[in-house]
């Protein structure tokens, strides 16, 4: 074979070759995106199966750590929460909205919407109707939720159970009561 025929050879493979995988991309970047999806999967059953039917079978690894305000709580502490947000609302549903998700991390914004008919987390019935939103972090380790931050608008939810009163008429700037007040 002639030196210029096996550089045309070469030449041709590294074109075919190039065309088939972009430059910058490795082998595993396939399998990193099969992570990420199956990591937002897993984090969906939280609120479709868990929170708005009560089938809490999300996988979550051995030493999960949960985050609330200034609290850290086990996947024990989570699940007796969970049920009891069933409890207080037999007619809870829990849609997501959004989900971001990158590397080993899953974010989500979802609302739930339900009515206090139960009691609950502390909760008495109340027979009122709620709706709420809130996000939720996910840090997720071999397909399990290993780790989550919540934060949900709680004070929203208080005052729409009637807990708290409404928010007081505030005067405007200039000292003088808003309109519409007496």
């Amino acid at each position: 074979m002639k030196t210029s025929n096996i550089l045309l050879s070469a030449v041709a493979a590294i074109v075919a070759l190039t065309a088939v995988v972009p430059w910058g991309v490795d082998a595993s970047a396939g399998v990193r995106a099969d992570a990420v999806e199956l990591n937002k999967a897993v984090t969906r059953k939280v609120y479709e199966e868990g929170l708005s039917q009560g089938r809490f079978e999300v996988p979550y690894s051995t030493d999960f750590v949960g985050h609330g305000g200034r609290n850290t709580f086990t996947h024990a502490d989570g699940m007796a929460e969970a049920r009891g947000w069933r409890q207080a609302f037999p007619d809870l549903e829990v849609t997501v909205d959004k989900q971001v998700a990158e590397q080993d991390l899953v974010a989500v914004r979802w609302t739930a919407r339900g009515t206090n008919t139960g009691t609950g987390n502390g909760i008495p019935a109340t027979g009122r109707a709620v709706e709420i939103g809130g996000t939720t972090l996910f840090r997720m380790a071999d397909g399990r939720i290993a780790e989550e931050w919540t934060c949900a608008d709680s004070l929203s939810l208080m005052r729409q159970l009637g807990m708290l009163a409404p928010p007081a008429a505030t005067r405007a700037t200039n000292g003088s009561p808003p309109s519409g007040s007496p």
